[in-house]
């Protein structure tokens, strides 16, 4: 006899429970995107919590030089520090509450480390890192790096609610970072019984809860997750998330569908598997620019596959 997919409440097309994986030190990451359950939400093609962790004193994370196209990556941060530099020059620490929004494009490479003066004492570390697919005309722009400290980025609160708005525009408010599609990020801490509303506009929408549980809908019939869930939402639904049994936080995010398939491979993501592969002999090859005063790099996975397509 077989086995019946899982039942969700008409709002909710599924729910993703995020495999989780050990860097070493104790620190954990949980992939949320891709899924088998799920491969992106709008533009949005990877998700990842980092942590939370408190590494061992004199450690650190020491992500070395690797390189990416046809993407942007969005790193945010909860507790800790992370010092950013890549093929550009740029050289940035980012702390909770900011943004990093590093456009990759045609090509950059990037290293992502804690800075020296925090290893000491045992530096705690928690975020998420997610990419967001570039659209194909903008696939092969140039590379670009931006940072957007937490003032720059709007506060939108309401009675038990406090909403960031990373990128995009939710109730009225925008986020400076400069966007090729339509899509929406949002840090939302609400208090125990408090309520965000999801943006009715995007036709793909999820939730991702960080702490705490969190309700779709409100009253004795809403259904209740925990924390470490992607809800991913139906198109058009009137989504009410609400705080139970404590504080939350979570992340929303969403958008356009993206303007064809991707695939996806390590760093890469394109409308076309030649151009990774392209990229993948370039990067081996050593023809993409190195991150200035960083002599290290991530080598080239060599392990058989092809590309994965996400339609």
């Amino acid at each position: 006899m077989g086995t019946s997919a899982p039942a969700f409440p008409a709002a909710i097309e599924t729910v993703v429970v995020p495999r989780t994986a050990d860097l070493g030190d104790d620190f954990r990451v949980r992939r949320a995107l891709p899924s088998a359950e799920r491969r992106m939400v709008g533009p949005f093609v990877f998700f990842d919590q980092m942590g939370p962790a408190v590494l061992r004193p004199g450690g650190g994370l020491d992500v070395r030089p690797h390189p990416h196209i046809g993407l942007a990556t969005v790193t945010y941060l909860f507790e800790g520090e992370i010092l950013h530099r890549d093929s550009l020059g740029s050289v940035q620490p980012i702390r909770p509450g900011e943004l990093n929004w590093m456009t990759a494009g045609r090509g950059i490479v990037h290293s992502e480390r804690t800075p020296a003066e925090l290893r000491a004492a045992g530096p705690r570390a928690s975020g998420i890192q997610a990419w967001v697919a570039l659209p194909r005309a903008d696939e092969e722009m140039d590379p670009a790096f931006a940072h957007h400290d937490a003032q720059a980025l709007p506060v939108v609160e309401e009675r038990g609610m406090r909403a960031r708005i990373i990128a995009g525009e939710v109730d009225g408010a925008r986020a400076p970072v400069a966007l090729r599609s339509h899509l929406f990020y949002v840090d939302v801490i609400l208090e125990p019984g408090g309520r965000f509303r999801l943006p009715a506009k995007a036709v793909e929408r999820a939730a991702y809860a960080v702490e705490g549980r969190i309700a779709v809908g409100t009253g004795a019939d809403a259904t209740v997750y925990d924390a470490g869930r992607l809800l991913v939402f139906a198109p058009r639904a009137d989504i009410v998330l609400e705080a139970r049994d404590g504080p939350a936080r979570l992340m929303a995010l969403g958008g356009e569908p993206l303007d064809g398939p991707r695939h996806v491979w390590w760093n890469f993501v394109s409308s076309s598997r030649e151009r990774i592969e392209q990229a993948k002999a370039e990067w081996k090859n050593g023809r993409f620019a190195p991150v200035p005063g960083e002599h290290e790099f991530i080598p080239l996975p060599e392990e058989p596959g092809r590309p994965v397509t996400y339609p």
